[in-house]
């Protein structure tokens, strides 16, 4: 495979601009993990992001590197990635991260990297430098995650309710608040194995182009991982509070029982999304696992027209992106 000439010193910059967007993503994602645990009383905000990181960290012992290796070789062809993509891909997906923060907006940032990718990529090369089964993978997922939350989640409201139908309310609170520790842990091992994948892809892609790791090495540099989960932890524990807020009351009222059925729900897809190697959006997933619990007693617990603005910021986030993404490719190409 051809190699791009990148300085050393640019290679380091976007190292750290990636780690950046890492942080980035525990920062916006944050609200993911938590927002059920908070809304919910069985932990106090601080308490809950220090809890989430922990479990993004471990997270590292748990998922092989599948997603990391179908960011890092399987959405672009050989050859084309060099400093300027990966310049356009990081600044793209940043900038829109940062607008959906600011407005409290629950969008992916998987899908703004997967987006700030495909459009530095295609300002470089056009359409055919892109890797067609990875594309449709990851977009497909954007159908398949919250519909699969939705789903779990629900079922998983049903048969709890079948289990504790005799059983007083206040008993059935007390249980919960413990049980929903158990599923919010499980859903951060799923959020950090999943979203610091993407980063370390990232990583090791422009390792690649620049001739620092063959394309033939089947996982990156140790120091590589151990930075991305890292990063995302730290991101976990600053939170996303403006997030919190719509991910954990807005769409619907949650108990913990509530909350430890869409984290279950969530954290099933996670798994199953991690092993096969598809890069998902854990907003998605657990919005679409909240919208299951909550429509369960009746559907008008949930409020739709949140939950539509939210499916909204989902369609938008990949082009936005990219869009973004192309353009500060050329900026950055004009420049350097």
């Amino acid at each position: 495979m051809p190699q791009a000439e990148i300085a050393f010193w640019v290679v380091a910059l976007l190292v750290v601009l990636a780690l950046l967007f890492d942080f980035m993503n525990g920062f916006h994602d944050a609200a993911n993990s938590i927002a059920t645990v908070v809304s919910t009383g069985v932990l106090k905000p601080q308490q809950a992001v220090l809890f989430a990181a922990f479990f993004n960290v471990v997270a590292i012992a748990i998922f092989q590197l599948k997603v990391a290796a179908t960011v890092g070789k399987g959405i672009v062809e050989p050859g084309i990635v060099d400093h300027h993509v990966v310049f356009g891909a990081l600044i793209g997906a940043i900038a829109w991260n940062a607008i959906t923060w600011w407005w409290g907006i629950p969008s992916s940032s998987s899908h703004a990297l997967i987006g700030g990718i495909a459009g530095a990529v295609v300002a470089k090369a056009g359409p055919q430098a892109l890797i067609a089964g990875g594309i449709w993978k990851t977009v497909a997922f954007i159908i398949v995650s919250p519909l699969l939350g939705y789903l779990l989640g629900s079922l998983m409201m049903v048969i709890v309710a079948w289990i504790v139908r005799r059983k007083s309310p206040l008993r059935v609170d007390r249980w919960f608040r413990r049980l929903q520790l158990v599923s919010a842990g499980l859903y951060s091992l799923g959020h950090g194995g999943n979203d610091a994948q993407k980063t370390i892809g990232l990583i090791w892609m422009l390792l690649i182009a620049a001739g620092m790791v063959g394309v033939g090495e089947k996982a990156p540099p140790a120091w590589v991982i151990v930075a991305c989960y890292i990063a995302i932890g730290m991101g976990t524990m600053f939170g996303g509070w403006r997030i919190v807020q719509t991910m954990g009351q807005r769409i619907t009222k949650l108990k913990p029982v509530g909350g430890f059925c869409a984290e279950t729900g969530g954290a099933l897809t996670l798994f199953l999304a991690t092993a096969l190697g598809v890069p998902v959006s854990t907003t998605h997933t657990i919005t679409g696992a909240i919208v299951g619990v909550g429509s369960v007693p009746r559907p008008s617990a949930v409020r739709w027209g949140v939950a539509g603005s939210i499916v909204w910021a989902w369609i938008f986030t990949i082009p936005a992106a990219a869009l973004m993404a192309g353009v500060c490719y050329w900026v950055s190409f004009a420049l350097y």
